[in-house]
């Protein structure tokens, strides 16, 4: 089980095919041109016929379909490059577009409301969304794409897409952006923090109020900054395979700037562009995409040779398979989900990293599972539990659209319960841990301090007691807490508990 708000236990597979390339239009209006690309036209762009490039399209479909359906983006947009016959340059431009438009969104809808005099919500969505598709290119690819070329294919958009009524609507309002957004004054962090959040780094409303409060405007500011920039490549070596060591070198060859991971004992970074899925050590087994901050959380789990692990959230399969790799042979992880389907990537994931000792099971967490086990127990347990997955806006830049301000209260009740029925069955001894992969008190310190008030039998690991791949990361408080703009990873929680003998 796992957030679908977002995806928190491994990278997105569109950043990782791609790498996300409208993240090097992270941080300003104005982006810098391809490195290693000629000068010239953007892909889509090399023919001019009456119809849109594909490429565009695509994404306009893509895009209309996640604002008005609340489909996700990274399912969505993998769905459409799955059927389409688009080029590799193609591929990632229509991957820059979606996932561009939607990081910017809160800037660009600042420009648009002063040249659309509806509110953009009431629009159709297939029209507010051409605006902003259309707005995201004049403001941010300005560099790589001519403005006449991004109006004049916006308009084509919407004629191909059946709204040839709101040609003209899109065409003059992206004519007056292109020629007077320049004189439009963003607001300033230092007049206006929650607007700057708001309306210059596109963080909803609710949530720069939030953490605004929560850490100040100052790191608050940095947050949303990082929330903005292409994330890293971060991969896990399968240790049953091959040593880190030696893939750090295998890796080398395609991937110059990659390094081992700087707390991760099995992660290297591999840069922050490329797809590590094409390496033919991805299909040998020998490692998985996974962020760093997510292989911590098994760090703190600390798996140990033989043991019995249960994964209560298991899919899609980034920390079951790193579980399974550091208990080894002679140890069983059992993976439970109440997916069933999403519990087919656990098994395919297993089959890939040559893993036999993983055992999948479908269950829902929410209630109890008692008969899971006929001994004492688990010697460990993990609950990577469903929550909000507002730290990895980096790489789900939808999510920040879609939780809403009540959501991580709704998702605590849940997490709590699941974190009850999952320490019913770890051993006397044993070890809990809890994870999410968002940054809110509800989600996270609120829940592990209700969970030991109502637990007696269980106490917070004591932080001299931690392994050492991940004491630095932890606070006085004894919580393990990733940030993407202090560690450049996704932003992650987690606290063990052990049950006392």
């Amino acid at each position: 089980m796992r957030a679908r708000l977002v995806m928190c236990s491994t990278q997105s597979l569109e950043s990782v095919h791609f790498a996300d390339m409208s993240a090097r239009s992270g941080g300003g209006a104005r982006t810098r041109p391809h490195r290693g690309r000629p000068a010239g036209p953007a892909p889509g762009e090399r023919r001019r016929s009456p119809a849109p490039t594909h490429t565009r399209l695509l994404a306009l479909r893509v895009l209309e379909r996640v604002q008005r359906a609340g489909a996700y983006a990274d399912l969505t947009l993998h769905a459409a490059l799955s059927r389409s016959t688009l080029n590799a340059p193609d591929r990632a431009f229509a991957t820059d577009l979606v996932y561009g438009t939607l990081r910017w969104r809160g800037q660009i809808d600042f420009y648009l409301r002063r040249f659309v005099d509806q509110d953009l919500e009431k629009l159709e969505p297939l029209v507010a969304t051409a605006l902003r598709l259309g707005a995201y290119q004049l403001l941010f690819a300005s560099e790589r794409i001519p403005a006449s070329a991004a109006v004049d294919q916006s308009v084509r958009c919407v004629r191909a897409a059946g709204v040839e009524r709101a040609a003209g609507l899109v065409n003059a309002v992206l004519r007056r952006l292109s020629k007077e957004h320049q004189s439009i004054e963003l607001p300033s962090a230092e007049s206006d923090p929650t607007a700057h959040l708001t309306h210059v780094l596109s963080i909803p409303n609710w949530l720069a109020r939030r953490w605004i409060d929560q850490f100040g405007v100052r790191k608050a500011i940095a947050l949303a900054q990082a929330s903005n920039r292409i994330p890293p490549l971060t991969i896990r070596a399968n240790r049953c395979l091959i040593s880190r060591d030696e893939l750090l070198e295998r890796m080398r060859e395609n991937f110059p700037d990659a390094r081992a991971c700087r707390w991760a004992q099995d992660g290297i970074v591999l840069g922050r562009s490329g797809n590590p899925t094409r390496d033919p050590g991805f299909l040998a087994g020998h490692f998985t995409v996974q962020d760093e901050a997510s292989q911590l959380v098994v760090g703190l789990l600390d798996p140990q040779p033989g043991e019995q692990i249960l994964d209560v959230c298991a899919a899609p399969g980034g920390k079951t398979t790193a579980i399974a790799e550091r208990i080894g042979p002679q140890g069983k992880t059992l993976a439970i989900d109440r997916h069933v389907r999403r519990l087919g990537l656990v098994r395919r994931a297993a089959r890939r990293l040559q893993l036999a000792n993983i055992h999948v099971v479908p269950r829902d967490v929410s209630r109890p599972i008692r008969d899971l086990t006929t001994g004492e127990g688990f010697d460990r347990v993990l609950v990577d539990a469903p929550c909000s997955g507002l730290g990895t806006l980096r790489r789900n830049p939808d999510a920040r659209w879609r939780v809403r301000a009540g959501d991580p209260g709704r998702l605590a009740e849940v997490q709590l319960s699941i974190l009850s029925n999952a320490a019913a069955v770890v051993r006397p001894g044993g070890s809990l841990v809890f994870s999410t992969c968002t940054l809110m008190p509800e989600e996270n310190e609120e829940i592990a301090d209700a969970f030991l008030k109502n637990f007696p039998q269980f106490v917070q690991a004591a932080s001299n007691t931690l392994p050492g791949e991940v004491r630095d990361l932890v606070g006085p408080d004894g919580f393990l807490r990733c940030f993407p703009h202090i560690h450049d990873t996704d932003g992650f929680f987690a606290a063990r508990f052990e049950r006392q003998p």
